[in-house]
């Protein structure tokens, strides 16, 4: 059953119709949930889809943003007024389940994860009740929504602030699997001195075979650093060549002056709706040479072209909040850590499962205990729930029990009750 909700009334009558009837309850905001959240069998779809608005006060920099909308929507609207919230590196991501669990990219070295800057949301509690939750009204929810998930009720609505944001030197630069040591470890250095505005994830995968990848090229297994620096242009290309200078000849250099509105995008095409995914992630402190090793190692064995290994920064402007300011608990982490095993055939649904399965236990001794919750699955348990949030797992368990009792919001990396 579905309930397609266009207003916030449409929203609590679907909740209540949802208790009421005792039916699992999914929320369904971007629909771009790895897991399949935003469904369930047997019970009630809360579909957001069409609560999509979007509303800039550039004098302010503040932006409101229904729970319907993608990270697109949002770039679209902030980028006529040079602004952009530090959302995600996809922008086909909703922008409920990216915050809820925290929300880490490109701009996040600089200004922070998503939730650092949430200022205000408006929400539906399980019992049809309508609160906003900001600093002086409701501020233990404020606090449990900024990387607690789905767990405490409907955000119809979230405020933001924006920042600067227009041109950026961004781009890929590719260099061959075989150089991939080399550039782990300049990259393991580089990330501890780089200035806040310049972010770098490093990726193990394969050159897609299509344009605009030079047709040699199509299928090799590489190693990639997405550069992207948000800055003044002459620093930013400087600070860009010195990477070149660092390292080897790359295969491919897409690296230059480009709207931040093309970076968000830049990948859209290349993961199109309907492919199979199965992913694991981890939360990863350092990144010592016998994890580079068992990194290319696993990386070699790629059972498709699309499937992919990525470690994306959390450090800089994220380390600058306490573990205990917002629900998101783990501000020591360098680096959020995905292992994406992804395809079009059906058939090949156990192999890339198998292959992001292995890959994560043989790195897995090197990381830490928990993972960003949009990179897990639904079958991680308990435990590592509990790892991921850590010391605020008792925290957030309290705030379950005063504002979800008896659980109704279950469907996500789920919270538990707690006297």
């Amino acid at each position: 059953m579905i309930a397609r909700c266009a207003d916030v009334a449409d929203v609590i009558a679907a909740v209540n119709f949802g208790r009421d009837n005792r039916l699992a309850i999914a929320i369904r905001g971007g629909g771009h949930n790895g897991p399949g959240f935003g469904s369930v069998d047997d019970g009630l779809v809360i579909d957001l889809s069409m609560m999509r608005g979007v509303r800039v006060d550039p004098a302010k920099r503040t932006v409101r943003v229904g729970a319907g909308c993608t990270t697109g929507d949002v770039d679209h609207a902030t980028h006529a007024f040079g602004l952009a919230i530090p959302f995600g590196v996809v922008s086909t991501t909703g922008v409920a389940g990216l915050t809820l669990s925290g929300g880490h990219g490109y701009l996040g070295r600089q200004y922070g994860l998503a939730i650092d800057n949430l200022i205000e949301a408006d929400v539906v509690l399980t019992d049809g009740t309508f609160v906003v939750a900001n600093t002086t009204d409701s501020p233990d929810l404020l606090w449990a929504l900024r990387g607690g998930g789905g767990n405490f009720g409907v955000v119809t609505s979230f405020l933001f602030e924006a920042h600067p944001a227009t041109t950026v030197y961004a781009g890929p630069i590719f260099w061959e699997l075989k150089d991939a040591a080399r550039i782990m470890r300049w990259y393991r250095d580089f990330q501890a001195s780089a200035p806040d505005e310049f972010y770098a994830f490093l990726g193990l995968q394969t050159v897609p075979s299509g344009d605009p990848f030079p047709r040699e090229h199509w299928g090799k297994k590489i190693c990639v650093l997405l550069v992207s620096h948000n800055g003044v242009a002459a620093d930013a290309e400087k600070a860009v060549n010195a990477v070149r200078a660092a390292l080897p000849e790359p295969i491919i250099d897409f690296a230059g002056p480009i709207p931040y509105l093309a970076l968000q995008d830049m990948f859209d095409g290349l993961y199109p709706k309907g492919l199979h995914w199965y992913w694991k992630g981890d939360f990863v402190k350092t990144l010592p040479d016998a994890a580079i090793d068992v990194h290319i190692e696993q990386a070699a064995r790629v059972p498709s072209d699309a499937s992919l290994m990525h470690l994306y920064p959390i450090d800089g402007s994220v380390h600058r909040k306490a573990e205990g300011e917002t629900a998101w608990n783990c501000r020591d982490a360098t680096w959020s850590m995905v292992i994406a095993g992804i395809g079009s055939d059906p058939g090949q649904a156990p192999a890339l499962k198998q292959w992001a399965k292995n890959y994560w236990e043989a790195i897995h001794p090197f990381d830490l205990g928990g993972a960003y919750p949009n990179f897990m699955k639904d079958d991680e348990g308990e435990a590592r729930i509990k790892a991921t949030y850590g010391d605020n797992y008792q925290r957030l368990g309290k705030l379950k029990k005063k504002y979800d009792p008896g659980n109704l919001f279950r469907v996500n990396q789920n919270v538990r009750p707690m006297a």
